[in-house]
């Protein structure tokens, strides 16, 4: 972070942290404030160690990390965090993911994580998963940019798996149709057919109208598998991002040794930050080479984020969902996502290296 960035950002998170003098002793800085916590959050340091390097008890790096945290939520999340409200926010990140990624109608890339923490006193099993570890779970919807537009934080490890979005307030709202996404429209001129606007995830989610996900299953056919291929290059985005909050805020290197509420603090403050220097700082803190390309025949190149994350991180404190199991497929749904594959191997819908791309990998169905 440039000391510029830094300044821009002490001048918004500042005035929440500052504490007023007493006649016991000096406060502590909102600058040693706001970089203490950023240095917990970049490197992952314990809370121990950052006591010994800053010379300031444990217990006051806690108070430290938990309130600046929160003060960076209340400071950015409104600015830099601000979900699609109108017709016309949700139409231009679908413009967007038209324009970038050649997939109509996406209104964003949708995708969970447990993020494990510590075992909570005197909670039971409430965050005890699936996989053996006691976690949070972290939903996240981002735009074409690998920015994050909405997030869902906290929600119990244990929480049934295929239920997670659906359970979730974000998935409610989607389910209800209360938010606000633009009224169908057709795909293009080949067709009179109109198909609502959704998200794209990965086999984690329920196949829904306003959520589509790839073809299940081995040998499918190839307009099949390019449909998943379609769908995986816009999903990617959410990836990406993921991948990027991982490499750059080493926090999420290891298990959380802190409270359920402090580690939400923590997860809200690392994703604004995100934001914030995505649209602030953008070629520092996420270089050319840092995400997923591709090259003219579509072949991925992959990431900087990758290596960091795989030698640095390990397992890390972001697990991916399980895959969705026993949900029951909307008819509707179902014929979203065949209007969609058709439309993508027509004249009218198909791109250019598509079909090479595909035919030199064989009916694969995850990209």
């Amino acid at each position: 972070m440039s000391p510029e960035t830094f300044e821009h950002l002490l001048r918004l998170v500042g005035p929440l942290v500052t504490k007023a003098k007493t006649v016991m002793r000096e406060p502590i800085s909102a600058a040693e404030r706001l970089t203490l916590t950023i240095h917990y959050l970049a490197y992952g340091d314990s809370q121990q160690s950052m006591s010994f390097s800053y010379r300031i008890a444990k217990s006051t790096i806690s108070s430290i990390v938990r309130e600046t945290c929160s003060s960076i939520w209340e400071a950015l999340h409104s600015s830099y965090l601000r979900a699609p409200k109108t017709k016309a926010d949700w139409k231009e990140i679908a413009n967007q993911f038209q324009d970038l990624w050649n997939f109509p109608h996406v209104v964003g890339a949708i995708d969970g994580k447990h993020i494990t923490i510590k075992c909570p006193l005197k909670s039971g099993s409430q965050y005890y998963n699936y996989k053996g570890f006691f976690s949070i779970v972290l939903l996240a919807i981002g735009d074409a940019h690998y920015a994050f537009t909405l997030v869902d934080i906290g929600e119990y490890g244990s929480n049934n798996d295929s239920g997670i979005f659906s359970n979730s307030e974000m998935g409610k709202l989607f389910q209800s149709e209360k938010m606000n996404l633009p009224e169908a429209e057709s795909l293009g001129s080949g067709t009179n057919r109109t198909l609502p606007f959704f998200l794209v995830g990965d086999e984690a989610f329920p196949l829904k109208p306003w959520l589509q996900r790839p073809y299940p299953g081995k040998g499918i056919p190839e307009e099949k598998v390019i449909f998943n291929y379609r769908l995986s290059r816009a999903r990617r985005v959410i990836e990406n991002a993921f991948g990027i909050l991982a490499a750059r805020w080493r926090i999420f290197h290891t298990c959380i040794q802190t409270s359920v509420d402090t580690a939400v603090a923590i997860t809200q403050a690392a994703i604004c930050l995100h934001n914030y220097l995505r649209q602030t700082n953008s070629a520092a803190y996420c270089p050319a080479g840092f995400v997923d390309s591709e090259d003219r025949s579509g072949k991925i190149k992959e990431g900087e984020w990758r290596r960091i994350v795989s030698t640095e991180g390990g397992n890390g404190a972001l697990r991916p969902l399980p895959l969705a199991r026993g949900s029951r497929q909307v008819k509707t749904a179902v014929e979203v996502r065949e209007i969609l594959k058709n439309y993508l191997v027509s004249s009218e819908g198909a791109v250019p290296w598509q079909w090479d791309y595909v035919r030199s990998r064989g009916p694969v169905t995850e990209l």
